[in-house]
């Protein structure tokens, strides 16, 4: 259970909700593991939920709190609420926003700045860690790149101009991809992003990391009122969820890619999970797939400090984090959309 913004999240899979008097409950096992004042709250998200008694969804839904449920991999569920107020508020602005140029390259620039800089620093985190086994200095060199790219990228005023950085900034950051696989070479090693298919045991592996991290995106989008598929830096199209996608960019090298980086070097995975089809696409067998997950999961427990809020949350909350950010700038509560910056 953890509060973050006006916003209660229930993270473990056994806890129901109810109502007492003007709080909302928390029960393990039956037994009251905590409470907190409805006054208090704007949102509830349950992730692998137990349930909610009828009596608490009538107050939130009474209360315009929203009250959303999430399976436990963070896929949207379902959300419970009373009368349409303030979504469709915001739904408007951001649908208004994503067909103005001028102001969605602002908040579009903010996502890709983010990314850029997390691959710059998944960069300098590895020469600072594995100084003896990588080349440092091109490494370095690498790293000076993305933060000239950055300083670019600040002052874009042009959506065709930021997807070309970003797209060069991504190039310079997997050339080196490789060389931060440091055991099993002769099972895992990388000659570009390769996406569909996915063509070697590594690309198949990034691929269903950014599989698993856009659903979480989009189930973080939807708790806050957002639409998962109207964005401002891609393009829309039919069954494309850009906004998530969007939001996705900030996190692929910090959560993706650095997971995958870990399975491998931590020999967690072995080639014998992977086969190759006819066509030529590398997949992973159902047990890879559940090793896969089930190593998600353990990621996203992991604790961080939240590099704009200051406070100690998981990895898997930081998706909900900057959904509920980007939902107070639609809003006018921030002045400009605040990037997950890694360090």
């Amino acid at each position: 259970m953890k509060r973050l913004l006006n916003t209660l999240y229930i993270t473990s899979p056994d806890r129901y909700l109810s109502l007492d008097g003007e709080n909302v409950v928390v029960f393990e096992k039956q037994q009251e593991i905590g409470r907190v004042p409805l006054h208090n709250l704007e949102a509830i998200v349950s992730l692998g939920y137990t349930g909610a008694s009828p009596a608490l969804m009538a107050a939130c839904a009474s209360r315009d709190i929203g009250l959303t449920f999430l399976s436990k991999s963070g896929r949207f569920l379902a959300r419970v609420s009373g009368e349409i107020r303030g979504n469709i508020t915001l739904r408007k602005e951001q649908y208004q926003i994503a067909t103005d140029n001028d102001r969605s390259i602002r908040i579009a620039r903010n996502c890709i700045l983010g990314k850029v800089y997390n691959s710059k620093w998944v960069l300098e985190r590895a020469c600072r860690d594995y100084s003896l086994r990588l080349d440092v200095d091109k490494m370095k060199r690498k790293s000076m790149f993305l933060s000239t790219s950055m300083d670019k990228i600040k002052i874009c005023e042009s959506a065709a101009e930021l997807r070309g950085m970003e797209g060069e900034a991504a190039s310079v950051y997997f050339s080196v991809f490789d060389d931060l696989i440091l055991q099993q070479k002769d099972y895992f090693s990388f000659n570009g992003r390769v996406k569909r298919p996915p063509t070697d045991n590594v690309n198949a592996m990034l691929s269903f990391a950014y599989t698993l991290l856009t659903g979480m995106c989009a189930g973080a989008l939807e708790t806050v009122g957002l639409d998962p598929y109207a964005g401002f830096f891609h393009t829309d199209r039919p069954g494309r969820m850009s906004l998530a996608l969007d939001m996705v960019e900030e996190f692929r090298s910090v959560m993706a890619d650095r997971f995958v980086l870990t399975m491998i070097n931590r020999k967690i995975v072995n080639e014998k999970g992977f086969h190759q089809k006819e066509d030529g696409a590398v997949v992973m067998d159902d047990e890879m797939r559940k090793l896969f997950i089930t190593q998600w999961q353990l990621k996203k427990q992991e604790m961080i400090t939240h590099p704009f809020l200051g406070e100690k949350v998981e990895w898997g909350m930081v998706p909900y984090v900057q959904a509920m950010l980007l939902a107070r700038h639609l809003r006018g509560d921030l002045d400009e959309y605040p990037p997950f910056f890694w360090k």
